[in-house]
């Protein structure tokens, strides 16, 4: 089961390496409701995350909004703020707090210029995440440390970027046109075929139709005569055989 989750990780870092230029060390900003689930599943985050991303460097980040917003929650969020204390501190730019969910979105940005990782279990940030092009996004099934499959924006995004490197531009094309002709010459312009119709079936090669007699066509008040020529050749011939018969007899 490890192995299957690592190689999992694995091709999403790959992804997010190729398509939006991603390098270690990764920096991984996490805010508070993922502290507080390590803390209640006791999740040694600093020892677990690097182990679960193939041993790479990484920085587990925090910012002073995510703090200030778990000291305000009170004592129900205070060993989520022991843990988020013993993270690296950000600099996010607010010199009056905001809110945790707030601060992150303006880290990341627009583009995510700067590579980060989203570790939280906030559904509405994770929803806002999606909609932002190559941001990684990790969170915690109980125990289980889990990095997310890129989302169809990011894959989409992805997608385009592989077309338009791969595509040349009008200049490239006419720069190669401009090389083949100095190189090569001028291409000879063949002059095109006129293409020939369909040519007529071998007369001989059909098959003929079968002849039908025409049909006897009966005209009013005449009727066709009928010859009996055979039944009166077999009469004259029967006779002719009884009298010699006969004449045999009498001798």
């Amino acid at each position: 089961m490890k192995f299957k989750r690592q190689k999992k990780a694995k091709s999403v870092l790959n992804f997010y390496k190729h398509n939006f230029s991603f390098r270690e060390p990764h920096q991984i900003l996490c805010d508070g409701t993922f502290c507080q689930q390590a803390l209640k599943y006791k999740v040694q985050v600093k020892e677990q995350m690097p182990k679960y991303l193939l041993d790479a460097e990484l920085q587990l980040l925090t910012t002073s909004c995510v703090l200030a917003e778990l000291k305000s929650l009170g004592s129900e969020f205070y060993g989520a703020l022991v843990v988020a204390k013993q993270l690296q501190w950000r600099k996010c730019g607010h010199k009056t707090p905001i809110g945790a969910t707030k601060c992150l979105l303006h880290m990341v940005g627009s583009g995510n210029e700067h590579h980060y990782f989203i570790a939280t279990q906030d559904l509405d940030m994770t929803i806002a995440l999606c909609k932002i092009p190559g941001v990684p996004l990790v969170y915690l099934h109980q125990n289980t440390i889990v990095l997310e499959k890129p989302t169809e924006n990011s894959q989409r995004t992805a997608k385009t970027q592989i077309s338009t490197k791969v595509s040349l531009s009008e200049h490239e094309k006419s720069t190669i046109t401009t090389m083949k002709v100095d190189q090569f010459g001028a291409p000879e312009v063949r002059k095109r075929r006129k293409r020939k119709g369909p040519r007529e079936p071998n007369p001989l090669s059909q098959k003929k139709k079968a002849k039908t007699a025409p049909p006897e066509v009966e005209t009013e008040g005449k009727k066709k005569r009928k010859r009996h020529r055979n039944k009166l050749m077999t009469k004259v011939r029967k006779e002719l055989i009884e009298e010699k018969t006969e004449g045999s007899s009498t001798s």
